[in-house]
């Protein structure tokens, strides 16, 4: 008896909480108060906090992905390759040493795949891409959109001191992106990617943050004029993989931050991105001109910062590893293994504000400046005409 009045007694107590509350809920077919049961976040093993905080951040991301994949677009080859195939006789040749025959036959393939990414900033289909990505003058590209229109890209502008170009496609009213502000990124900053993944799955989205900010990369090739060092690129851990090159780097607003360009081979989340404050200069010089028409030294080195010229009992510089046939560096005679150490007159030490880059920009095509640099433990002077990459 004292068990049954104890179980009418709670239930009576329930029933007058429930009769008297506001009712939000059902658990085994009765009316509860809130405040009767724990938060959704506690039943998760987290709090309502955390919870609340997750559900945003998702929110985020999804919006972001809506509002700028109909922006992103997939760039692809189309390319005929060449296969020579020796011609052996197998029936002179009864010990298998198979011996080749004159007359090799030779073999067409063709190559049709996507393999980088690009996003919109011109409505009368311009589009923004690496340089790496489209830097074949021999094979024609294409682009495709999220609603998978192709389109033939009519031309490309090569920006030549930066992993940066320009596609041109006859398109209208295509959906541009909006365009942030990179000097104003702080590490940590919540970043959204979007890209082919793997040159096969469009439209891939990761999520990460800023990891770092004032890196220093190498990217393109010396041959086709990209030889100067990309200073102040955007470091990330949000997964950029083959075949995101090109593609946008986002803020939390869909603001694009950052051209996705490269990834570490030797570690794991660290990509890089060029800052969207470095490509709004370029295309207002593409605007103003047609074309990337910045001056060039003709090098490609590697920064000796202050710690490592003391080791080696050097100064700091740049050191030349290559020097590029036909340009203005050779014909002036700088050389491998020499360590520029200043231009008109400016310190170069590889930091932020003193990279031989950076220098570079600050002058116009053809102007004359004093390089000076350091060979066989002597300090030389010699002037240098800077020319438009050819």
């Amino acid at each position: 008896m004292r068990r049954l009045f104890l179980f009418i007694a709670g239930a009576l107590v329930l029933a007058g909480a429930v009769t008297g509350g506001a009712v939000s809920d059902r658990l085994f077919g009765y009316k509860v108060l809130d405040k009767w049961l724990p938060s959704r976040g506690e039943f998760s093993g987290g709090t309502a906090t955390e919870t609340q905080k997750i559900l945003k951040e998702e929110s985020v991301v999804i919006d972001v992905a809506e509002k700028v994949s109909p922006s992103v677009v997939t760039v692809g080859i189309k390319k005929t390759q060449v296969l020579r195939t020796p011609n052996f006789d197998f029936f002179s040749d009864p010990f298998g040493m198979f011996r080749q025959q004159p007359g090799n036959q030779t073999q067409e393939r063709k190559i049709e795949q996507d393999i980088g990414s690009g996003f919109v900033i011109g409505k009368d289909g311009l589009i923004v891409t690496n340089k790496h990505v489209v830097d074949d003058t021999e094979a024609a590209y294409r682009v495709v959109t999220k609603d998978d229109k192709t389109y033939e890209v009519q031309k490309i502008y090569r920006d030549p001191t930066n992993d940066l170009a320009i596609l041109k496609i006859d398109a209208k009213d295509l959906q541009t992106v909006e365009m942030g502000d990179s000097s104003r990124l702080k590490v940590g900053q919540f970043v959204i990617a979007i890209g082919t993944a793997l040159g096969e799955f469009r439209h891939t989205v990761t999520t990460g943050v800023v990891s770092g900010l004032g890196r220093g990369i190498t990217a393109g090739s010396p041959y086709e004029g990209a030889v100067e060092k990309l200073d102040n690129v955007i470091q990330t851990d949000a997964a950029i993989n083959p075949g995101n090159s090109g593609g946008p780097l986002l803020d939390s607003a869909g603001q694009v931050i950052g051209v996705n360009t490269a990834v570490s081979q030797q570690g794991q989340n660290i990509g890089f991105a060029i800052p969207i404050n470095i490509v709004k200069e370029a295309i207002d010089n593409f605007n103003k001109t047609g074309q990337f028409n910045r001056p060039y030294l003709g090098v490609r080195y590697r920064i000796l910062d202050m710690k490592t010229a003391l080791q080696y009992e050097v100064p700091a510089g740049a050191y030349v590893q290559e020097v590029i046939a036909d340009s203005p560096a050779e014909e002036a005679g700088i050389a491998v293994e020499d360590i520029i150490t200043k231009i008109g007159g400016k310190k170069i030490d590889g930091s932020d504000e003193n990279s031989l880059a950076k220098a570079i920009a600050g002058y116009k095509i053809g102007d004359k400046v004093e390089v000076e640099l350091w060979r066989n433990e002597e300090t030389k002077k010699i002037m240098v005409t800077l020319e438009e990459a050819k």
